[in-house]
């Protein structure tokens, strides 16, 4: 719980024939994380001598090949059957996903595994390569009939064939838009080019079209002379007819065309539903593959041999020889590696918590992976954030609403996404503090059940009522803080005495005990006569005793560090702004409902109503994620910067996916 999991390296060899069925087992088992052996290697000149640098299968690429091609195809049976889904699909893909259909597959070689999928996906292709073409056709003449539309719209002036503005054999014709105050300027130019030259305007919204008709041998010197003056080239293209039987035409098509476009987007739905379900799961069986056959890249060999190393729980790590010696059929040796005691900072953690403490693992992982060896704070953030997102809500309707949106999560999407169901165990669990201390603090909807409904919550604990004696909520927060503040310091000093660094912790977490321990006999001296001088002196003593350390430990600017401290255990004073807050924009709310109602005859009911539903779900949308922040916050900030050292990464298992396939 406090610890993550001890772990060890491995060396293992086995022999050439039976590297496969090694490999195989190992990804299949999912109890190592393969690491690279080669700098092992070049710290053991003997052993570098006797082997040389693994390479990944030659069938790498070829499987390489085949994923990327897969992903396409199940992309695009994937965007059909998704296709035309809209809000309400969305919200029951998060309370009723559809959930994974596993494929029984059997054990296959690379080679034969190779065959089988360019049998599948020949299969596939020979629809959806048809269907694409179709797709494709479609929108081609789509992007055509709306760039001849768009250009009959420009030239919806025209009462004339549009086909007459294209060059023909012997002259060249020039359409464009021009400013209309250019026009008289344009002409002038254009005729003291050639006398084998007409033009024409014709006005629109935007200025002038201007058509021009010369011989080819012309053409660039009107181009030149027309693009002096601001002139928009207007493309005519293979359009034929008058503007206006160019747009009906084309809409008419346009319309066909989507009724073309729905039939065979049918047809590719028909085949999405016949083979999604294969091409997830040959998908799943091609980057498992894919994985075996690089892993290799990773060993070192000899003629006869091979030999890879790997991180293992200590744990299990007489499961893992068990199995290489089984798949080996005993033609393997082993080496492990003990690494306790030695520079840990590159170990990958296997974190190791309960059922409880589980899901809060993702919230530690967003802020670093934690170090191996050092403690692991995941049960401090799974006993504490939940109170301190119930004590920034405190209000028992709206943490019930947060616990069931957890319910909804785990029960639904969750079922298919771990971080979804760790995120609804994390809602769960947050919104039963916010309504334990809503039921204390009298946080009910705001102050609804006494200003609505006349009637006194039995459950209201008299001294920490949010808005008679915020005052005691204050000292609550605050030694709330002081507590955890001072659990960080332990924790801290713990890890820094571990890896020898004396001085940080007597300048970062030990002198703060003695500082604390200073304010109390000041305290005590002044408050109490018995004590009086000495008390006040023993005090003062210790706080100088403090800055000795900070100066000692942290140079001259060490001091300011007490302002830091003071600000860290302050900062908890938040947790009641936000329980005001929440509570004190409820009420505003009920009172505001409650005054339209009185106030507004006949309507005002109806207004009253909507202003308490829709301002009461506005207020639970902005506390329940000023909670969430200020949640994590305390940890992240007040309570982590205390003690964590980040890790390098989590164990990341050498592991085969079995989401959509399984071994029969």
């Amino acid at each position: 719980m406090f610890k993550t999991a001890r772990m060890r390296k491995i060396r293992i060899v086995t022999l050439d024939k039976y590297v496969a069925p090694t490999v195989d087992a190992l990804h299949e088992s999912g109890l190592i994380q393969v690491s690279d052996i080669s700098e092992s290697i070049q710290q053991d000149p003997e052993l570098a001598e006797l082997v040389i640098p693994s390479k990944a299968t030659p069938y790498t690429g070829k499987l390489s090949s085949l994923l990327m091609k897969t992903n396409g195809i199940s992309e695009l049976l994937g965007n059909s059957l998704s296709e035309g889904h809209g809000l309400k699909d969305t919200i029951m893909s998060f309370i009723s996903p559809d959930m994974p259909v596993q494929k029984d597959i059997e054990k296959l070689d690379t080679a034969a595994f190779i065959e089988k999928a360019e049998e599948t996906l020949a299969k596939v292709e020979s629809k959806t390569s048809v269907i694409e073409g179709k797709l494709s056709a479609l929108d081609a003449e789509t992007s055509e009939l709306k760039s001849n539309k768009s250009l009959a719209k420009r030239l919806s002036n025209f009462d004339m064939d549009l086909a007459l503005l294209k060059d023909s054999k012997y002259t060249s014709i020039t359409v464009g838009r021009i400013n209309a105050e250019s026009t008289s300027e344009i002409k002038n130019e254009l005729s003291n080019l050639t006398d084998e030259l007409e033009m024409f305007t014709v006005p629109t919204d935007d200025g002038e079209i201007i058509t021009v008709v010369t011989l080819k041998e012309f053409n660039d010197d009107v181009y030149s002379t027309l693009r002096k003056f601001d002139f928009e080239k207007i493309e005519i293209g293979n359009v034929e007819g008058t503007p206006e039987h160019v747009i009906s035409s084309a809409d008419s098509r346009l319309l066909t065309i989507e009724s073309e476009r729905a039939a065979v987007k049918g047809e590719l739905r028909a085949v999405a539903e016949q083979w999604d379900d294969e091409i997830l799961a040959l998908k799943e069986q091609l980057e498992n593959e894919k994985d075996k056959n690089e892993i290799l890249s990773s060993f070192v060999q000899t003629k006869d041999a091979y030999i890879l190393e790997a991180w293992v729980p200590v744990k299990d790590t007489e499961k893992v020889e068990q199995l290489v010696e089984s798949s080996s059929e005993g033609h393997c040796a082993f080496e492990t590696i003990e690494i306790e005691g030695t520079d840990d900072e590159d170990v990958p953690v296997l974190q190791q918590n309960g059922w409880y403490a589980k899901p809060f693992e993702y919230l530690v992982d967003m802020y670093s992976p934690v170090r191996y060896n050092e403690i692991d704070p995941t049960i401090f953030v799974a006993l504490t954030f939940p109170f301190f997102f119930g004590f920034c809500l405190t209000d028992a309707v709206y943490g019930l609403v947060v616990s069931l949106i957890g319910v909804v999560l785990i029960k639904g999407i969750g079922k298919v996404k771990e971080s979804m169901n760790s995120f609804g165990w994390i809602l769960v669990w947050s919104g039963l503090w916010a309504v334990v201390l809503g039921l204390l603090t009298n946080g009910f909807i705001g102050d609804f059940p006494e200003r609505i409904m006349g009637y006194r919550l039995p459950t209201v604990f008299a001294p920490v009522e949010a808005f008679k004696h915020p005052d005691t909520i204050l000292i609550i927060a605050i030694a709330f803080g002081l507590l955890y503040t001072n659990l960080g310091f332990i924790v801290g000093a713990i890890n820094n005495l571990r890896y020898g660094n004396v001085k940080e912790a007597i300048g970062s977490q030990i002198c703060w005990f003695v500082f604390e321990a200073g304010i109390v006999f000041l305290a005590l001296g002044y408050l109490m006569p018995a004590i009086g001088m000495a008390g006040m002196a023993l005090g003062g003593i210790l706080i100088l005793a403090t800055i000795v350390m900070l100066i000692w430990a942290n140079g001259a600017y060490g001091v300011m560090d007490i302002f830091g401290y003071m600000g860290d255990v302050l900062s908890y004073a938040r947790l009641l702004a936000l329980c005001l807050a929440t509570g004190g924009i409820a009420m505003t709310v009920n009172i505001l409902a409650a005054m339209i109602d009185s106030m507004v005859p006949f309507a005002g009911i109806v207004l009253a109503v909507l202003i308490f539903i829709f301002g009461h779900i506005a207020n639970f949308a902005f506390q329940v994620l000023g909670a969430f922040i200020n949640a994590l916050r305390l940890n992240y900030v007040e309570f982590f910067s205390q003690f964590f050292m980040s890790g390098k990464g989590k164990f990341e298992a050498f592991k085969a996916s079995r989401t959509f396939t399984k071994l029969k």
